[in-house]
């Protein structure tokens, strides 16, 4: 076929592709001959974040290459605390790649709302969502810019042997029965919790968002408005609780002796190989956490609440995947297609792993995991609609309050800072933010 009629074959193959999407079960198929070109293939760049999952992801990019003989993908992953500070100076410089991870964030809507995400409301993978991922991937604009890779929250997962040789009956109600439990568990000889204090993004998802959901948005009902205009106020008692809550973990000795080096692997496999007896993890671990070495494994809310209160959920959905919109017509369409197999095809090979909570209205009875831990979630979704329970941290902040919030959970891990200060810190870092967008 002659080159330029050829070319001419493939764009509007691509333009109707794009225009079809989620028609029919193959709506988002690209014929390999259509893209690459005659120099060469059709080159995706995706940047991912997956610290447990790399290669799981590379057998998903590596299959998909293998059904389109004439698609590339330049996969690199992500590295430092968070999605966002990979995102910022690639979104500064309007270069961001084809595909990347994103959050369900102030932030990632912003990017959208400033055209910078392409609308992927016709994939498949949008249209099977729960509808209340779909509204929280749904920017102020209307763009529908990225799809989850779960429905996340953080929970403990207890040593159930542990637990009983403790002489602990039940999962603790509120934080000073967990206390007591940890001072049971060490009783018996055994660290009572593994905690990534190398890691501040699980600080923030795990202790943070707790103590953000039951000492502030369960008493300020208009929190979300209140960090928009900067006036959340947490230099009080129900803010300084947030970081003294974290600081108990070490003056009581709830956690592992090297917490402030630990990483997220190390964490992850102290607790697989029986050397702590909960940690504080996200559902997209449970792949790894429920099955520790044949161990009877249990996971619980985490009661930080006070004494006689309900223990407040936080839900929301894990980082997932966007495609720039800078890409050209041709690249955004492949792109999309490559979301729609690896939520299709591709994810046994990532989920079946990670055992994490699918995002879709029906999950698949062959779907991997605990089905008690689906259950508690389950019941978790019932509460956070009732409640208007926040999300995970990430969701909620300004994006550059996330890496001020980093640095203070770990000095009040350390006992660098009072969690007094760290409060003020963060107050004023949400005041600021809101008046810097007002400008």
């Amino acid at each position: 076929m002659p080159g330029r009629l050829g070319m001419a074959i493939a764009s509007l193959a691509a333009v109707l592709l794009l225009a079809g999407c989620g028609r029919s079960e193959d709506a988002t198929a690209v014929p390999a001959s259509s893209a690459g070109t005659s120099s060469g293939p059709l080159v995706l760049t995706a940047l991912v974040w997956a610290p447990d999952w790399s290669e799981e992801m590379h057998r998903v990019a590596d299959a998909f290459m293998h059904d389109h003989p004439d698609v590339r993908i330049d996969l690199q992953f992500m590295i430092g605390n968070s999605v966002e500070e990979n995102l910022k100076p690639r979104a500064a410089t309007d270069s961001l790649p084809d595909i990347i991870s994103v959050n369900a964030s102030p932030y990632t809507a912003e990017l959208a709302d400033q055209g910078m995400l392409a609308d992927l409301g016709q994939t498949r993978a949008w249209n099977q969502l729960l509808d209340i991922l779909q509204r929280e991937w749904t920017a102020p604009g209307g763009r529908r810019y990225g799809i989850p890779s779960g429905v996340a929250t953080t929970l403990i997962y207890y040593n159930r042997d542990m637990f009983e040789r403790a002489g602990i009956t039940a999962p603790p109600a509120d934080f000073d029965a967990f206390l007591a439990a940890g001072a049971a568990l060490r009783r018996a000889g055994f660290t009572p919790l593994a905690l990534s204090g190398a890691f501040p993004n699980m600080l923030g998802n795990g202790p943070f968002s707790y103590g953000f959901a039951n000492g502030i948005a369960a008493h300020v009902p208009d929190w979300r408005a209140r960090i928009t205009n900067g006036s959340l106020q947490l230099d009080n008692p129900q803010g300084i609780a947030i970081f003294s809550r974290l600081r108990a973990l070490v003056e009581q000795k709830m956690v592992q002796a090297d917490c402030l080096r630990a990483g997220y692997d190390a964490t992850l496999n102290q607790f697989a190989e029986g050397r702590a007896a909960m940690t504080f993890q996200g559902t997209w671990a449970a792949g790894v956490l429920m099955h520790g070495r044949g161990m009877r494994v249990g996971v619980f809310v985490p009661p930080w609440n006070d004494r006689g209160q309900p223990i407040r959920p936080v839900l929301g959905s894990e980082t997932g995947f966007a495609v720039a919109q800078r890409s050209s017509e041709r690249h955004r369409a492949v792109a999309a297609q490559f979301l729609d197999f690896l939520y299709g095809p591709g994810m046994p090979l990532w989920q079946g792993k990670r055992q994490n909570i699918p995002p879709f209205r029906t999950i698949a009875a062959d779907v991997k995991g605990d089905r008690a831990l689906f259950a508690l979630v389950e019941d978790m979704k019932r509460d956070a609609a009732r409640d208007n329970a926040p999300g995970l941290y990430y969701s909620l902040l300004p994006v550059n309050t996330i890496e001020v919030l980093h640095t203070q959970l770990q000095a009040v891990l350390a006992g660098s800072t009072t969690p007094a200060r760290a409060a003020r810190t963060l107050q004023d870092s949400i005041a600021e933010q809101a008046s810097l967008a007002g400008k």
